[in-house]
């Protein structure tokens, strides 16, 4: 970019590749040569792994500024406290390079690694860029060093691959681990034992390399499971790699079953937890409309149906485990919710599936998605009742209706209809009118998350069957249930919490 002052040097940040100075580029050798002046941050011991790097490239007459950290951990006595410190140092540091940058100088700021990425340089830039002429030379990262010296591929096809710092609390670090098909944790040293459990937490422990101090001396490569927390520095990384062709399931001794929730709709609806039993398997199992929501990954088997035939899909499932596979069955909504988990764990339950592991993963169930798009109609007592006659007599059904709406609970109501099945809308509005009053707010919403979302508040005495179809949910209030237009024109529906008498 340009600079404020034609007559100011040009300030470079200088990448200098993971540690081996043979993977220096060659643009970072130039700029070094032509800087006048070499910064680099160092600890206080003054030692520098950056000026270490760039070394032979150093000569005598450049002017060297080491950028010393006041502090190394979180103890200090800074009445800013820690971070208050390292502004503070941050500040004074990018003065010191404005007051070279000022006289004309040249100024190449080096950076292990890449300097834009996890670097200490990024501070100096944000601090300095605006003002004078800047270019950064990118490095190659500790990331690129570890794949390689670990030689297996990192990311393959449409694999997505996630860096994390292991500074993360380990429940946000097990979470995304869970849900990404490969990763490289950084900042180990003494987030080992954390990073460790995150990886035991999500399941991948046994799939996670550790790389140290890669392409320098000293470097070590091993099993993340057999390393000793006590000897891990700072400079090592934890690493996930590609999992397209990692094992083959007839190599395994056992598979499993896993019983997924896709939510109402696409991939913004899937935990993290599911995303990543979806990327682990070996082969999907489900009614194909829901098996399109999953994103396609190589190697791995799909097994699509008709909607119809649960016990002989989860039969399937099953015996695709017996044989080694990983198998993940998956449903709408939540799995346990009007959904395959029943239909799995019963025929699981048979004496020859009995050693079949078995796991079921919650989703966001469509009750849910549309009490959130509509405001708030489940936040008291609610019950959640299926029409559908395929599985239960419509006797059944009534007698549930009844008993629910004489409680005042709120109802969603599944499956409410479908091109086989037009009656029962009408025929439900009928016995809830017998205990609800006509205005009751009753929300209509279908295909909630997807293209095709419609979501409308009517009254009770106005829901219209032929709005209905297999793919919408009812929401019924109860007589505490308020429908509410606010002032941008939006209704906004909820059941207050507390009753009068309360």
């Amino acid at each position: 970019m340009s600079g404020e002052q034609s007559t100011a040097g040009k300030l470079y940040g200088v990448g200098l590749g993971p540690g081996d100075p043979s993977l220096m580029t060659l643009r970072a050798v130039e700029v070094i040569a032509e800087a006048d002046v070499i910064a680099y941050h160092s600890a206080r011991h003054g030692r520098s792994i950056a000026r270490s790097i760039a070394a032979k490239h150093i000569r005598a007459d450049h002017i060297e500024e080491p950028l010393v950290y006041p502090v190394t951990t979180e103890t200090t006595d800074h009445p800013g406290g820690y971070q208050g410190a390292i502004e503070e140092f941050y500040a004074e540091a990018a003065a010191r390079l404005a007051a070279h940058l000022d006289a004309g100088r040249t100024v190449a700021v080096l950076a292990e690694g890449d300097p834009l990425f996890y670097g200490s340089y990024m501070h100096m830039h944000k601090r300095l860029a605006d003002r004078y002429d800047t270019e950064v030379i990118p490095g190659v990262t500790s990331v690129s060093a570890a794949a390689a010296r670990l030689g297996t591929p990192l990311a393959e096809g449409e694999e997505v691959l996630t860096i994390l710092p292991g500074t993360l609390p380990e429940e946000e670090l097990t979470a995304r681990l869970a849900s990404t098909d490969a990763a490289v944790v950084m900042k180990l040293g003494r987030t080992f034992t954390k990073v460790r459990g995150a990886l035991e937490g999500s399941g991948r422990l046994g799939d996670a390399r550790y790389v140290e101090r890669a392409t320098m001396d000293g470097e070590r490569l091993a099993e993340l499971a057999d390393v000793d927390a006590e000897s891990v520095p700072y400079f090592s990384v934890a690493v996930l790699p590609s999992q397209v062709d990692t094992e083959r399931p007839e190599a395994r001794e056992r598979g499993e079953v896993v019983v997924v929730g896709t939510g109402p709709a696409g991939p913004l609806w899937l935990t993290p937890e599911t995303r990543g039993a979806l990327a682990a398997a070996d082969d999907l199992v489900g009614y194909t409309t829901y098996l399109d929501r999953v994103p396609r990954r190589p190697g791995q088997v799909r097994h699509g149906s008709d909607n119809r035939v649960e016990s002989e899909r989860a039969e399937f499932a099953l015996d695709l485990a017996r044989r080694g596979r990983r198998v993940a069955v998956v449903s709408g909504g939540d799995p346990g919710v009007f959904a395959m988990a029943t239909a799995v764990l019963e025929v699981a339950s048979q004496q020859e599936y009995a050693d079949v592991p078995v796991r079921v993963l919650p989703g966001v169930t469509a009750a849910n998605a549309a009490a959130a798009r509509a405001g708030a109609p489940l936040g008291h007592d609610y019950a959640a009742i299926s029409l559908s006659d395929r599985l239960k007599p419509w006797e059944v059904i009534a007698e549930r209706l009844h008993a629910a709406a004489s409680a005042d609970l709120v109802l969603a109501l599944y499956n409410p209809g479908s091109r086989s099945r037009t009656w029962q809308v009408g025929k439900a509005r009928e016995l809830l009118l017998e205990h609800r009053a006509p205005d009751t707010p009753v929300v209509v919403a279908r295909d909630v998350g997807g293209t095709g979302e419609r979501l409308r508040i009517v009254r009770l005495a106005d829901l219209d069957p032929a709005e209905v179809d297999m793919r919408t949910i009812l929401l019924v209030g109860s007589s505490r249930t308020r429908a509410v237009r606010r002032g941008d024109g939006e209704e906004i529906v909820w059941t207050p919490r507390r009753y009068p008498e309360a």
